[in-house]
């Protein structure tokens, strides 16, 4: 019987990328995921990435987001990292390591010899089937980086991450609005309906 909801759970899921427009088109146009279209639209919204842009691409695997900053940043640098490996993409380095490491804290300030324009974070907790839970953990890695953005980043960067609609959203909230002057949240289309994510774009550091 577990074998036979297993099957349809995935025979549902497969169905349901056949229908997705942004999972054809990101198979169509080469990107690793459908993420990309979301870095996209945040893009177009709020102007972010530059041809000269030092950035971080944070929970980088498969590379869908590193492919879309690769072919706009031309003169700057790139960074991804992931705790799990990633296909090389052109001008783009990558570390397989930990963020939460202060190895890799250190090794971040070494590459870029100094601080940095941009961070972006597509990276969500392991799901564990209890959505409540895995939003609360995506979440806390959100603030996680959060403090570190506040470190790294130059006076004027910029800073998005996913997060999760939940109980402790207004936690993100408060402590984006308490490092950062300008904090916004949008959704973006390619973002499925059903999904209770939406993404946090902070902008020009406070004085502390």
């Amino acid at each position: 019987m577990k074998k036979s909801i297993r099957v349809k759970k995935s025979n549902s899921w497969k169905i349901k990328q056949h229908r997705d427009q942004y999972f054809k088109k990101s198979k169509i146009l080469g990107y690793r995921s459908r993420a990309s279209f979301k870095l996209i639209e945040l893009n177009e919204k709020f102007k972010f990435i530059k041809k000269n842009s030092y950035l971080l691409d944070l929970g980088s695997c498969p590379g869908g987001w590193s492919q879309v900053v690769s072919k706009v940043i031309t003169s700057g640098k790139i960074l991804s990292i992931d705790i799990k490996p990633m296909k090389p993409i052109k001008n783009v380095s990558f570390f397989k390591s930990d963020i939460f490491d202060d190895t890799t804290k250190a090794n971040i300030q070494k590459f870029f010899d100094g601080k940095l324009d941009v961070i972006i974070s597509d990276m969500a907790a392991d799901t564990t089937g209890n959505k409540s839970l895995d939003s609360m953990r995506t979440n806390q890695l959100c603030l996680e980086i959060l403090e570190f953005s506040s470190k790294i980043l130059k006076s004027n960067g910029v800073f998005v991450s996913k997060l999760f609609m939940g109980e402790d959203f207004i936690e993100v909230k408060k402590l984006a609005k308490s490092l950062f002057k300008d904090v916004n949240f949008f959704k973006p289309k390619s973002s499925r309906d059903e999904s209770k994510e939406t993404y946090l774009h902070c902008k020009i550091l406070k004085t502390l």
